[in-house]
């Protein structure tokens, strides 16, 4: 199954942090906050401006992303949780 997000809405798969500290410290899953990073996995056509012209996202598909603790509505799309959020949700974009 496919899925593509409408308008200005994004598709985002987190990406898992490690389960153990530096120290060697295993952290239950209870303890864990879940990761405010993730990777964009669709995005939509593009936000719909006052004139009714369309303005392209800044993010693609591929892009590694930060968003807010509290951002985005969580689904589960072909056994795979991800997060459909808004662009504007998205605090910025990861660069190597």
């Amino acid at each position: 199954m496919t899925f593509r997000p409408l308008h200005d809405r994004v598709l985002v798969k987190r990406v898992e942090e490690e389960s153990k500290t530096a120290g060697g410290i295993i952290i239950p899953d209870t303890a864990k906050e879940k990761p405010q990073e993730g990777e964009v996995v669709a995005v939509g056509g593009g936000a719909i401006k006052e004139d009714g012209s369309v303005r392209a996202l800044d993010v693609k598909a591929g892009d590694r992303i930060l968003f807010g603790k509290w951002s985005g509505t969580e689904v589960s799309i072909g056994g795979d949780e991800l997060l459909i959020m808004k662009e504007s949700d998205i605090l910025g974009i990861m660069e190597a």
